[in-house]
């Protein structure tokens, strides 16, 4: 059977898949393939893993049912934040302090290693570092950031506490009581990324096929299969799975160890002198609600609003009215807006809020689940998962390999988000 040609697989459209610099060609699969670490997945995750092995020498494919990045790593808000929904001192009381630090520590250079990453290898994605703001509403929710920018301190963090005068100056708004500045942090261009991850992984040997959904994955001797939607074979010593929100059933009860929720994203058309009063050091920022808005401009001085959405994927501009609600709300001397672009991807929710990394048979290594988190969190795990893949001890994995843990009654993950929406929407409204 031939292969469909990768030009029938596009990017999901979105502000990102207009303005990235042009696919590198990745060609769907079209015969039979031997290699030592077969990746399903072309994102942050899998990338990052290939481009981690080929660095030690293994010979690596990667395989995605469409083109690199047309998942969560294409249309996320492109916010580079190396943190958890722990924090420091919770994950020390979670797992102790002889694995609770370097834990902690990885966490801490995960946006070292993308910005690293874009620098050595010239990936041309507007990289800017100039840190994340997260603020709040109420003296309260000021008092607990910068209890938590505290605990970053203590780690060697540049922090900023900031009150209610400093958070109006660094966003172009008064509309908040406070906040902390994570000095750690960046925005980019997050499909330019990917694609430049994607050329890197190429030159170094690493083959790379979009439109090539795997259908079928089995253990044959000492080797894995994988067979393509196409029919084709790939034999692989090792198998990673880095597929995150877009998990499906290829691995028996992988996909129902998250919760797939919708991340809804607006972006106006270029502001120009009307927008520059607003954040205008570049950085990015989020609210510390539980259901929280997070905002940035891009390199064209678009201002980006986004947030959670319904589950359902959005069938039109209606969808994105409360997004675009915040943005006036936020920032009422912007007066009417004209949107340019409006989209959305899937996130992967942990139970825990943890990325989780599992073994679950001999040569099979999945990553997976990074809570909003994913440009730092997956770059960073999966260099993590290249060490393991390579022959590295788990000891020395600061992110725990745990066994498969299904949420209960999965079946039910709609009713599971819409009733988390209404209940963090309630707690929001009331303050508490």
């Amino acid at each position: 059977m031939s292969a469909r040609p990768i030009a029938s697989h596009p990017a999901a459209p979105s502000l990102w898949a207009a303005t990235a610099p042009p696919a590198p060609d990745t060609p769907a699969l079209d015969a039979p393939l031997s290699t030592d670490v077969l990746v399903i997945g072309a994102g942050y995750t899998g990338l990052s893993a290939a481009l981690h092995l080929a660095e030690s020498g293994a010979r690596v494919c990667v395989l995605d049912a469409h083109a690199p990045g047309w998942g969560a790593s294409g249309r996320n808000g492109g916010q580079v934040n190396p943190t958890l929904k722990h924090d420091p001192d919770d994950l020390v009381r979670l797992y102790g302090a002889e694995h609770a630090e370097p834990l902690i520590d990885a966490v801490s250079r995960s946006a070292d290693l993308v910005f690293e990453l874009i620098a050595r290898h010239a990936i041309d994605c507007a990289p800017v570092r100039a840190g994340w703001l997260q603020v709040g509403y109420t003296q309260q929710a000021v008092d607990g950031m910068h209890a938590r920018a505290r605990q970053w301190e203590r780690r060697g963090v540049r922090v900023e506490m900031l009150d209610r005068a400093a958070a109006a100056e660094r966003i172009g708004t008064p509309a908040f009581a406070g906040g902390w500045l994570d000095g750690r942090a960046g925005g980019i261009q997050p499909l330019a990324y990917v694609r430049g991850l994607v050329r890197t992984a190429q030159g170094l040997g690493v083959q790379v096929h979009g439109g090539s959904p795997v259908v079928s994955l089995e253990r044959q001797g000492t080797h894995w299969v994988a067979i393509t939607a196409q029919g084709h074979r790939v034999r692989a010593q090792q198998v990673v799975l880095g597929t995150n929100g877009y998990t499906d059933g290829l691995w028996p009860g992988l996909a129902r160890t998250v919760l797939a929720a919708n991340s809804f994203i607006v972006a106006t058309r270029p502001l120009g002198a009307a927008g520059a009063g607003i954040l205008p050091g570049g950085e990015t920022g989020s609210t510390s609600q539980r259901l929280l808005l997070y905002f940035r401009k891009d390199a064209q001085g678009r201002l980006l609003m986004g947030g959670r959405g319904h589950f359902a994927d959005p069938q039109g501009p209606q969808d994105f009215a409360h997004l675009e609600r915040a943005l006036a709300l936020m920032f009422p001397q912007l007066g009417p807006v004209e949107y340019e672009y409006r989209w959305a991807g899937r996130i992967a929710v942990t139970r825990d809020f943890m990325p989780h990394l599992h073994q679950p048979a001999p040569g099979i290594t999945m990553a997976l689940g990074y809570n909003g988190r994913g440009i730092a969190m997956a770059t960073s795990l999966g260099r993590h998962v290249a060490a393991l893949v390579a022959g590295g001890p788990a000891s020395a994995c600061p992110f725990p390999v745990t066994p498969l843990q299904p949420i209960p009654l999965h079946g039910l993950q709609r009713f599971y988000i819409a009733a988390g929406v209404a209940w963090y929407s309630l707690l929001d409204r009331i303050g508490a």
